[in-house]
């Protein structure tokens, strides 16, 4: 079918409400009991244990695996959340494959690891559900910090903050704390609002007031701050959407991926929200690997996802690559888009193929292909927005176009640390942040205790 003969078919309701009910339901359910207690039993207790190596919050694997086995899921969930206060979400969607389930002794070819992720939901999931309190604040120092972002590395630092007995505030953009684990994951994956139960369990210590609706920049700026506060923490995440750098980008019908998944995360319905029969996603990562699967949640008929480089080089897992093809989207690798077709709305994208020369540089193999398509989503990454710190980054260094900070979080502007997202040398994922922000936090109250 040419151009001109494609009509976009976009609409809601392309499935019934049961059926988008099962599909948005719990992708990994919980553990039973029993189910807990065999897979416990399993785990080799090792010591120097290679799983609490790769998390990198350092949570003591065996540890809380062998509270599990005692029946002691207070005390198993404690060992976890100390070091890890969003270990609840972390459970969820924490690419447990390629980190401690990766380095577990038992992953073989003859056996699979130990389900480490499910075991740590199944001890914290309780204390999120009775919002039971595991930690108290420590005597107050009448310091007061300022925390610029209410996401995963913001909470993080708040909490560990707080604990330590200073009073903290945390300026959200939102209008609700979470970050992109309230509006940037799929919704298959938390289920519930989890996250905001979450985000209830860590502002309860205490000594956290969180202003929703404050955008640095327009509300507020890094110097008054820095003026106004013993020490700041900035965790804004990364706010602008890679373009593809393509005549028409703006057509209808091509959409930010993050843009749509945080739409659906906060609809009441999902099945509301208009899907294509044929939707194309553009990208590699989790979120293009999110957005693809959820279009075929909500009955999108053909969704097709390209890469420009291999299966190897996806920042997807191979563990999430797999989901995608069993949901049926067609993983298209070595391509890249050179053209977005369309009148009114974009009814076609053409690729051409891509491939490494010796040196191990991407070329193109000259060789093209068309796509047609109702819906193009844009899943390419994102990147920080300096604009928002304006006037006040005389003296923040960066690289790759985030802040630099050393091992302790500090960034080059005395008295202002970061973690998440925003700062170099990341790997844009939660638990990253998480340890990130808790990290910032003990070399915040070590520095104000020392002055």
């Amino acid at each position: 079918m040419s151009s001109a003969e494609h009509k976009p078919d976009i609409r809601s309701h392309r499935l019934d409400k049961d059926e988008v009910a099962r599909n948005f339901g719990d992708l990994h359910p919980p553990l039973t009991r029993s189910e807990a207690l065999i897979e416990a039993d399993r785990c080799y207790f090792c010591y120097d244990a290679p799983c609490t190596t790769a998390c990198p919050t350092g949570i003591d694997i065996p540890g809380f695996i062998q509270k599990i086995r005692s029946d002691n899921l207070r005390g198993s969930a404690h060992t976890i959340l100390k070091e890890n206060i969003m270990g609840g979400m972390c459970a969820r969607v924490c690419p447990t494959e390629v980190l401690c389930e990766e380095a577990c002794v038992r992953n073989s070819q003859e056996e699979k690891p130990v389900e480490i992720g499910l075991l740590q939901r199944y001890a914290t999931d309780p204390i999120f559900d009775q919002q039971t309190p595991l930690f108290s604040r420590a005597p107050a120092t009448g310091k007061k910090i300022a925390v610029i972002g209410g996401g995963p590395a913001g909470l993080s630092c708040a909490h560990r903050l707080a604990t330590l007995g200073h009073d903290v505030v945390v300026f959200n953009r939102d209008n609700k704390p979470g970050g992109l684990n309230e509006f940037g994951i799929a919704a298959y994956k938390t289920i519930d609002n989890f996250a905001q139960r979450e985000a209830q369990y860590i502002l309860s210590i205490g000594g956290i007031e969180l202003r929703n609706g404050q955008t640095l920049g327009r509300d507020f700026t890094l110097n008054h701050l820095r003026e106004s506060y013993d020490a700041v923490f900035i965790g804004i995440g990364l706010g602008s959407t890679n373009k593809l750098g393509l005549d028409d980008e703006s057509l209808p019908g091509i959409e930010d991926a993050i843009d749509y998944i945080a739409e659906l995360r906060q609809a009441d319905d999902p099945g509301m929200l208009p899907v294509g029969r044929r939707v194309i996603v553009i990208g590699g990562g989790m979120t293009a690997i999110d957005i693809a699967v959820q279009s075929k949640r909500l009955g999108a008929e053909f969704v097709d996802l390209v890469y420009r480089r291999g299966p190897e080089q996806m920042g997807a897992s191979l563990y999430e690559q797999n989901l995608a093809q069993t949901n049926g989207v067609t993983i298209h690798h070595w391509a890249r888009p050179v053209e977005l077709i369309g009148e009114d709305h974009i009814t076609e994208v053409r690729f051409e193929r891509t491939g490494f020369d010796d040196s191990g540089r991407l070329v193109s193999r000259a060789e093209y292909f068309t796509l047609a398509a109702d819906v193009v989503f844009k899943a390419i990454g994102q990147i920080l927005d300096v604009g928002v710190l304006g006037a006040d980054i005389a003296g923040l260094e960066f690289g790759h176009d985030r802040i630099v900070v050393n091992e302790a979080g500090r960034t080059t502007l005395r008295g202002v640390w970061a973690g998440g997202d925003c700062v170099s040398g990341g790997d844009d994922l939660t638990v990253t942040a998480v340890q990130q922000g808790k990290v910032a936090a003990i070399d915040i109250d070590r520095r104000l205790r020392k002055e």
